[in-house]
């Protein structure tokens, strides 16, 4: 299993709010079939790193929330899966 990561006190990414115990970003894709093929590009990101989201979709809106549950918050993972993520969309 990879390293959890510390928690870290630094900015969220651009884009995204630290929101409780999570980085939270919302897309808005152009249509239906565009979000679920960016939530597939999340998923495969999210099994290649053993590291996975809670996502939520509604319609063309994707909100995605990266949060280490074990470290009881936002690591340096988080940030980096959510810039990657940005980079999906």
């Amino acid at each position: 299993m990879h390293g959890e990561g510390r928690v870290r006190v630094v900015a969220a990414p651009d884009g995204w709010d630290e929101e409780g115990d999570a980085l939270v970003r919302v897309f808005e894709l152009e249509s239906f079939p565009a979000a679920i093929d960016f939530v597939g590009r999340i998923a495969e990101l999210a099994e290649a790193e053993n590291h996975h989201p809670d996502i939520d979709i509604r319609y063309r809106r994707v909100t995605v929330r990266w949060s280490t549950h074990s470290a009881g918050g936002v690591t340096e993972r988080d940030h980096e899966l959510a810039r990657r993520t940005s980079e999906l969309a």
